[in-house]
């Protein structure tokens, strides 16, 4: 392919919404193109990037004995009304009307359409176990999509589910897709951390997430080097700590002003921030609650939403502060509250000793209060995010906590939907049975994301070769010297003869500006005709360490062709 001819545009400027080294090369770099918040075109390099993440995938759930079909993206709401999940799954379901007033959403995930087709066709045990699979279009209406590719609107996924007799041979199909899942991420040259992980809305008794550990992601997860434990940080259990031994201390009222922060306060006080109770307000839906919370720790919204049984909160503005506790934020805290407000109190509050606590009085706080004597416990609750050196819930050792970017999902689901949705099988002794089912997801789009967070530098890309758009990028330094462009020319021939990916920049431009290009893209491999074709020359250049080699010109492509092959291996 010729680079002037080829429908990839680069620009020089950072795009002023992106935060994400990913959302800001690849739109740089002309792979994709914005098209409104979370929705994103695919241009023709980012395509062939998810092509060849598709062609990894494919083999490997074809090598498991899976079977590619394609769903609809228009899914019946009868169908999602018979799991319940019409209303349960919340505002994320893009809910739609035909002409005939008949409602269908577009499809975030598909157990509903999948079991509906096999009850339609699968009779008797013989005819299980079975897994199928498709790649396909996903919709979910994001309340705050980010990070381009990583969090959008639209996206592609490759969604399985595997139909069983039993747990037992739901397991084995379980552990099957781990398998798989493993050789695709490696194959993708991708680093994932897979964690235990909620089942979240889809449902289901297990749940297990692929993460690849970057600076920007939606995922925070907990490891520990000791017993290997992995898991999500939503689910990692924070216990009750043991009741503080120091003696209560009279409770004094001081005067702490402008100290709106915990570190203010901190450093006014000249007290640890474990030593002061942070108190948060929130409106849940048409309620108020208060959680009270260790001042080191910050509250994890997922545990939270976990226990409230709703996603519908949010931290309550300073107008609702005051009108409802008469003071400011930062000056928040647990007594005088009017009897609507419940509480929450996270484990972290319980045991401690002479704390310090707000009074719902601007500039003000207590010193030294003690719960039983100053103030009252109420419900408790894990709320916390875990932090590095929380203990392990296996084996006690510290952990450590990371960020990272799922990019696989997998769930036993049981008979979570079969049950409902009566799919039924005969066993041999004829009796019906519902089908024990798995779901698989691998987010495409994101894999693509992903690769980029793991596989850049300040100059651009870093594409591993396997997933490379092209592997090759012949790059003659003036196309107006005719040695140059001659000896270009007869490399790029000979490449594409000998069935090397590849991409001929013969633009018209300085040779700054394509070295800057060739950086921006990410190529895996380049080869440069400069001004040592006078001397038989080329230069070979690899991306993904900035190694550098003179060759005779006549042996750049076999030498290119080895490294290549060398990679993929």
């Amino acid at each position: 392919m010729r680079w002037s001819r080829y429908f990839l545009y680069t620009s020089k400027e950072d795009p002023a919404e992106a935060e994400a080294p990913s959302h800001r090369l690849l739109l740089r770099a002309g792979f994709v193109k914005q098209v409104s918040a979370g929705v994103y075109e695919i241009l023709p390099a980012g395509w062939r990037v998810i092509r060849k993440i598709e062609s990894v995938i494919r083999k490997e759930m074809d090598r498991s004995g899976a079977q590619e079909l394609l769903l609809t993206v228009l899914n019946p709401a009868e169908l999602w009304k018979e799991t319940g999940r019409w209303d349960s799954y919340g505002d994320e379901l893009f809910r739609l009307k035909d002409r005939n007033s008949r409602e269908y959403c577009l499809g975030p995930t598909h157990e509903e359409e999948i079991t509906d087709l096999v009850r339609r066709f699968i009779r008797s045990y013989r005819q299980l176990p079975l897994i199928l699979y498709q790649i396909q279009v996903k919709f979910r209406d994001e309340k705050r999509p980010r990070f381009g590719l990583i969090r959008g609107r639209e996206f592609l996924m490759k969604d399985a589910y595997s139909f069983d007799t039993d747990e037992m041979s739901a397991m084995m199909s379980y552990e099957t897709m781990k398998f798989a899942y493993d050789r695709i991420f490696k194959k993708l040259r991708l680093n994932v951390v897979m964690a235990e992980a909620s089942v979240g809305n889809i449902g289901g008794s297990m749940s297990h997430e692929f993460i690849a550990p970057t600076e920007y992601g939606e995922a925070r997860f907990g490891y520990c080097e000791n017993c290997s434990y992995a898991a999500n940080a939503e689910i990692i259990p924070l216990p009750k700590p043991a009741q503080e031994s120091e003696e209560e201390r009279p409770l004094e009222k001081v005067k702490t002003p402008g100290t709106k922060t915990i570190e203010a306060l901190s450093d006014f006080l000249k007290v640890p921030p474990r030593k002061i109770l942070k108190a948060l307000l929130y409106r849940v839906k048409d309620e108020w609650l208060m959680v009270l919370i260790r001042g080191d720790r910050e509250v994890d919204e997922n545990k939270l939403e976990a226990v409230l049984g709703t996603d519908e909160f949010r931290l309550a503005t300073d107008e609702e502060v005051r009108e409802l506790l008469g003071t400011e934020k930062g000056f928040i805290g647990i007594f005088n509250l009017p009897d609507r407000i419940r509480t929450l109190w996270d484990n972290s509050v319980h045991g401690v000793k002479n704390m310090v606590v707000a009074l719902n009085e601007p500039d003000w706080h207590y010193v030294n209060a003690n719960p039983g004597r100053d103030f009252h416990y109420g419900e408790f609750a894990d709320l916390a995010q875990v932090a590095d050196g929380d203990p392990c819930p296996k084996c006690g050792s510290p952990l450590k906590v990371r960020t990272g970017l799922e990019v696989g999902h997998i769930f036993l689901l049981g008979t979570r939907y079969s049950e409902p949705m009566k799919a039924y099988y005969t066993d041999p002794e004829g009796k019906e049975r519902p089908i024990v089912m798995g779901c698989y997801g691998i987010g495409v789009s994101r894999v693509m994301a992903a690769i980029v967070e793991q596989n850049h530098d300040d100059k651009g890309i870093k594409w591993p070769t396997p997933v490379a758009p092209f592997e090759l990028e012949v790059l003659c330094l003036n196309m107006s010297d005719k040695d140059m462009a001659s000896v270009a020319e007869k490399i790029y021939m000979e490449a594409e003869e000998k069935g090397i990916e590849t991409i001929y920049d013969d633009r018209e431009e300085s040779a700054g500006f394509k070295f800057a290009d060739a950086d921006l893209v990410g190529f895996p491999y380049r080869i440069v005709v400069g001004k040592k074709v006078k001397e038989g020359k080329v230069e070979i250049q690899k991306r993904a360490t900035g190694e550098s080699w003179d060759v005779p010109v006549g042996e750049a492509v076999n030498r290119v062709k080895e490294l290549i092959e060398e990679d993929k291996r």
